[in-house]
């Protein structure tokens, strides 16, 4: 009875997921590039291994996903701004972050230019990927069931991915 309960609870959970992350796809042009070549910075494996600790690499160059939980950023509202863990590259401004309740930071918006849309088709889910425009780095994914009173979208950004510096 126990592992029926589990596995239907399982299932309840990514059917949720996959309809919030459907309706992202479906609103948003699929793989947007927004960047221009001139502006990217490109590393070989070798090179992007050496910069990054184990778990950001995991999460950032092979498109990882952070445990979910209150840790890193999650809960974190100081004022500032969330920069690129690979590349330095701005991406959120803290005003656009908000607590989702999800497990992972959130952001309602992000700098205009900073990230590229990917259509995601892995896990068994249909959902759309967010990657820094100017290095290519995985971030996480967005959904469409952020504020309704802000942009409606929730950028769910692992955490081993971004980096804060504060406001002076």
């Amino acid at each position: 009875m126990k592992q029926i309960l589990s596995s239907l609870i399982i299932v309840l959970l990514i059917s949720c997921t996959g309809n919030a992350q459907k309706n992202s796809t479906e609103t948003s042009k699929e793989n947007i590039k927004m960047t221009d070549k001139k502006d990217k910075i490109e590393k070989t494996e070798a090179e992007w291994k050496v910069a990054l600790t184990d778990q950001e690499y995991y999460v950032l160059r092979q498109k990882g996903t952070d445990r979910p939980g209150d840790d890193g950023y999650t809960k974190h509202f100081e004022k500032g701004t969330y920069v690129c863990r690979a590349c330095n590259s701005q991406l959120f401004e803290s005003g656009s972050k908000y607590e989702s309740h999800c497990g992972w930071p959130s952001f309602d918006d992000a700098i205009p230019g900073t990230i590229d849309f990917t259509k995601d088709s892995s896990h068994g889910m249909i959902r759309t990927e967010i990657t820094c425009t100017k290095c290519d780095s995985h971030l996480g994914h967005i959904f469409d069931d952020g504020p309704k009173e802000t942009t409606g979208k929730r950028y769910c950004v692992n955490t081993s991915s971004i980096k804060f510096i504060k406001a002076e």
